[in-house]
């Protein structure tokens, strides 16, 4: 495995977290309650909160089987996309992205998830990757299904966030 390695797209920069990321991701991401609606999770709910997980995720550059990177459009950060929890012994790792509310709605999602997707199934020992979202995140799931994920499992009432619960989708991209 290579880890994260930068990715360019037509439109985007995949690239390794540097520090000056923090404060944008308290800005965009941790004061912004749409950004963290549909997982119930906020790593950069505070400043102090931002820049511990972008010094964790550069000290884990190191690490081989470490996916995480920052999303670029004309040199501005537009979000968050990597991948956690790889089980070598079925070769399934967990894929998850987030948008800024500027940047929503021009297909940069699916962009990034589809390049990261194919980079991963690249990797050896990685032959499928998922991700999931709550049923009425339909936002995900069209990103999904777009990026070439398919649906593989509903489990009912297995999400609980804040006070609601709702269907989970089970998604997965496999080697073609």
């Amino acid at each position: 495995m290579k880890g994260t390695e930068e990715i360019r797209t037509e439109r985007l920069l995949l690239r390794r977290h540097k520090e000056s990321d923090a404060g944008i991701l308290y800005e965009l991401a941790g004061r912004n309650e749409e950004m963290y609606r549909w997982s119930g999770w906020n790593p950069y709910a505070t400043p102090a909160m931002a820049e511990e997980t972008v010094r964790r995720f550069i000290a884990s550059y190191q690490d081989p089987s470490f996916f995480g990177w920052a999303i670029e459009s004309n040199g501005e950060m537009a979000g968050t996309i990597g991948a956690y929890d790889f089980d070598p012994a079925k070769g399934i790792i967990e894929t998850g992205y987030s948008i800024f509310a500027p940047y929503q709605g021009q297909g940069f999602a699916a962009e990034a998830l589809k390049a990261v997707l194919e980079y991963l199934i690249s990797q050896d020992g990685i032959t499928c990757v998922t991700a999931w979202c709550a049923a009425e995140n339909i936002a995900s799931v069209k990103t999904m299904k777009k990026a070439g994920m398919k649906l593989t499992e509903t489990l009912k009432d297995d999400l609980k966030i804040g006070e609601h619960t709702y269907d989970r989708f089970i998604f997965e991209y496999t080697e073609v």
